[in-house]
């Protein structure tokens, strides 16, 4: 699966069209000296956003899976001068970061492409501080996908095969150890004849109780 969405990604890195499937960093409610992680960060636009609102004393990272993208990140940086960012090649599912290590983390329609989307929410309920939250937008359906679909490599690359139902989704990120989680806004339109929902949820790492 990875070399499909890796092609398909190089080749977008040089392009000026729009990945997204919902705009989320609003809602993310950065504040100045925050630690920002944006998983999945392409050409890096919003991670750029994200470090402006932490300020000099904050940071912004930005991790993707496609090298490419990272260098195209790299350089809008530079042209920006956001010098409180940084820009990784890595998978969503093995953060290359410590326990504790962010204050927020927001991701725009990556984790549907993860086979593993369990594992993405564990991560990021590790790397986050507690009561750290995220904030992410992505695309669900209102049905299981047939087989065919599921199986088809080039469908995971267009942001349709991997993605699972709503339930499945959510209880993806009840399982990481979110608690309540806040349904933003949901969106319903039609992806290759089947009905699907783009949906931003936040949540956060809850403070334990003594």
């Amino acid at each position: 699966m990875h070399s499909h969405i890796q092609k398909r990604y190089s080749q977008k890195s040089v392009r000026k069209c729009d990945l997204s499937c919902g705009g989320n960093i609003e809602h993310l409610q950065i504040k100045p000296g925050e630690s920002i992680l944006d998983l999945g960060c392409g050409r890096g636009s919003e991670t750029i956003l994200a470090a402006g609102m932490a300020g000099p004393g904050g940071r912004a990272v930005g991790l993707d899976l496609t090298p490419a993208m990272v260098a195209a990140a790299r350089e809008n940086a530079k042209e920006a001068n956001a010098l409180n960012t940084a820009f990784i090649t890595g998978e969503i599912e093995n953060l290359p970061f410590g326990d504790g290590t962010f204050d927020a983390v927001m991701s725009n329609c990556v984790i549907n492409h993860a086979k593993d989307k369990k594992k993405v929410y564990r991560e990021i309920m590790r790397v986050l501080k507690t009561g750290g939250r995220f904030v992410v937008s992505d695309a669900v359906t209102k049905k299981p996908l047939p087989p065919e679909v599921k199986n088809d490599p080039q469908a995971w690359a267009q942001c349709f095969g991997g993605a699972v139902t709503r339930e499945e989704y959510f209880a993806g990120i009840f399982a990481a150890g979110f608690g309540e989680i806040e349904l933003i806004k949901s969106r319903e339109y039609m992806k290759n004849g089947y009905d699907f929902l783009s949906l931003t949820i936040k949540a956060a790492k809850a403070v334990k109780r003594r």
